[in-house]
């Protein structure tokens, strides 16, 4: 697809998306608040089709490479303490697997059957997977995953291998049918590589960055969306407190590849977008815990975006840059991803440090 044409399509897909998430809204609101179960005043919501109920922020794995354990475990207890229930690590998070060790070590002390607990590999192959998963568990010393997923999908390319002959596909049913593994899923960065997935897979959740800057300025999301609801796949919405790439030049308020929302106005109405879809179950906060604290506390105070917040949102993204355009056109292309789009990303910056 030549450049014009594929941002043709971004712009159609854009000039459509605010009625289609009104009407949306306008479907969920028909449902009482009072249906919702809460936990510490922290919503949860059923996860698609599994028919398990996740809080509606999910703990971020990543978060624990810029803190020491003490730190580490004291954010994870707390996060557990107010509501949190779903806590999301891989070992590609910090050198040498560094949060999903900090995280086994935080975790002990909290009933293992009160939380849902997910880890991801990026092995492709059958044996790569196996090994990792092992290792994952004996690292978060549990002797299962509530959750299981294909790490970073981007290419249609890396999923046609992970679910062919020897992919990783195996040994995540293998795993399944040991009581090892109860759910599948996959995390993807691009929509081709998450529509492959969905088309390729009964999978029972995916993770896709779910923010308002990049649904409005691309209409990134928004086929997986409605894919996903369709198949009935739960969704969690990661990069929900994005605000796009860095400006050229800009001086940066905090050390982090992209921009995020900071103040807690921001963060209310960023989280309540995200959550707003009504296929998507809870939303990941960036890595560190200050905007951990901030999304928890939106959404206690959780009610679905207005019709007036969303136009609000609409035009404020103007104004933002795209996280994931360039990523998202190099694969729809066919471009060699070899070269890193952002360095200093934790998915690129180097091999042991991805996220």
């Amino acid at each position: 697809m030549k450049r014009r044409s594929f941002l043709k399509v971004v712009g159609s897909v854009t000039a459509g998306s605010t009625l289609g998430l009104q009407r949306q809204l306008h479907a969920k609101e028909t449902v009482s608040t009072a249906e919702q179960e809460k936990v510490a005043g922290l919503p949860r919501r059923v996860l698609g089709r599994t028919g398990e109920k996740v809080s509606i922020v999910g703990f971020p794995g990543l978060a624990l490479t810029h803190y020491d354990q003490q730190r580490g475990t004291e954010g994870i207890h707390d996060a557990f303490e107010r509501g949190v229930n779903y806590f999301d690590v891989a070992p590609a998070y910090g050198k040498d697997g560094d949060c999903e060790k900090k995280m086994g070590i935080g975790l002990q002390g909290i009933d293992r059957n009160r939380i849902f607990l997910a880890c991801k590999t990026k092995k492709r192959d059958k044996e790569g997977a196996r090994l990792e998963l092992e290792r994952s568990l004996k690292r978060l010393k549990t002797d299962y995953f509530d959750l299981y997923q294909m790490h970073h999908i981007r290419t249609p390319e890396e999923v046609k291998q992970a679910l062919g002959p020897n992919g990783a596909i195996e040994t995540f049913l293998k795993a399944k049918e040991q009581g090892k593994v109860n759910y599948l899923g996959f995390s993807a960065h691009t929509t081709k590589g998450a529509l492959e997935a969905l088309k390729g897979f009964r999978f029972d959740t995916l993770m896709f960055p779910i923010n308002f800057v990049d649904f409005f300025k691309i209409g990134f999301g928004k086929p997986i969306l409605k894919l996903a609801t369709e198949q009935g796949v739960g969704v969690f919405a990661m990069k929900a407190l994005s605000q796009g790439a860095w400006p050229k030049g800009m001086t940066r308020t905090r050390k982090w590849w992209y921009r995020t929302t900071e103040t807690q106005e921001e963060v209310d109405l960023s989280i309540r977008f995200s959550l707003s879809h009504k296929c998507v179950a809870a939303g990941i906060p960036p890595s560190f815990l200050d905007l951990l604290d901030k999304a928890i506390k939106a959404a206690k105070s959780y009610r679905p975006i207005t019709g007036t917040e969303i136009r609000k949102l609409q035009e404020r993204s103007q104004t933002y840059e795209s996280l994931f355009l360039r990523e998202e056109q190099a694969v729809a292309h066919g471009d060699s991803l070899s070269e890193p789009i952002y360095a200093d990303s934790p998915h690129e910056c180097c091999p042991c440090s991805h996220a």
